[in-house]
């Protein structure tokens, strides 16, 4: 009894301090926007300010064009969101129910651009986008992530775990394959639904190269290369990069803390194959 409950303490000592290892980045940088600039550049450094200043917060706004550059954040992480869950459920369905010619080769197609750096393809995306005219635009920021081979695996397992009576009494019913597909089979996706939702946006969030790339004009980037103009190159205002950097985590966190539940099950389940 002893050795057991000994155990459950070292487990709990070690979550703990897994925890601690996890969080203290972000409580860092939490304390070190309210900081001064020589508190957060002190050596040895300080944990805690020894006056909480909102100086930082308020510069931020000031220093860059900062309700464009959040707006243009959130127009890319949703548009990229709402579109690419729609493209990859309704591939990940044709892959998991419907036979067609080539049907596997094409999947493994698919699959392979998950086996390949993704800076491979920034050249053939910019020259894309070049082409088309859309070169420091909005749109050239979402414009080559509308579609997730990643996504399209990880629903297809969704699909391939539901039961096919389901389809056969739905086609009996006189539905037709996008009934079938809206009414029916998507709804009970839902857990992988959401976690996609997470992921996908979780990654327009905080893209960084692309829009870095295809973008020069500052009321055209988003947060990520927005706020790495503010490192300087003798000294950086390291108070307002946390700043900054508190406000562009915080709707990633909230998020995930809405959808959290619908999340984990989402990944616990995405190896289910039926």
């Amino acid at each position: 009894m002893k050795s057991k409950n000994s155990r459950k303490i070292i487990v709990h000592i070690l979550l703990l301090l897994g925890i601690t290892i996890t969080v203290f980045p972000f409580v860092w940088m939490i304390l070190t926007s309210f900081k001064t600039v020589g508190e957060a550049m002190q050596i040895p450094p300080t944990i805690f300010p020894k006056k909480f200043l909102t100086d930082a917060y308020s510069s931020i706004v000031t220093a860059l064009p900062f309700g464009r550059v959040y707006l243009n954040t959130i127009i890319s992480t949703v548009v990229t969101t709402v579109v690419q869950v729609l493209f990859c459920s309704m591939a990940a369905y044709a892959f998991a129910r419907i036979e067609f010619p080539f049907k596997n080769a094409i999947f493994v197609l698919v699959l392979s651009v998950l086996m390949v750096p993704g800076q491979i393809f920034l050249i053939p995306q910019y020259r894309i986008v070049q082409s088309l005219g859309l070169l420091d635009t909005i749109p050239a920021l979402f414009l080559p992530n509308l579609f997730s081979a990643f996504g399209t695996f990880l629903l297809r397992q969704f699909f391939m775990s539901l039961p096919k009576e389901l389809e056969e009494a739905a086609l009996l019913d006189g539905c037709n394959r996008f009934q079938i597909f809206g009414r029916i089979m998507l709804p009970l996706t839902k857990a992988g639904i959401v976690s996609l939702v997470i992921f996908t946006a979780k990654f327009a969030w905080n893209d960084f190269m692309w829009p870095l790339i295809v973008n020069t004009s500052m009321d055209k980037m988003t947060l990520g290369p927005a706020l790495s103009t503010l490192q300087g190159q003798y000294t950086t205002k390291y108070p307002m990069q946390m700043a900054g950097a508190v406000m562009a985590v915080i709707p990633i966190i909230v998020l995930f803390f809405i959808f959290q539940k619908q999340f984990i099950e989402g990944v616990a389940q995405s190896g289910i194959k039926g």
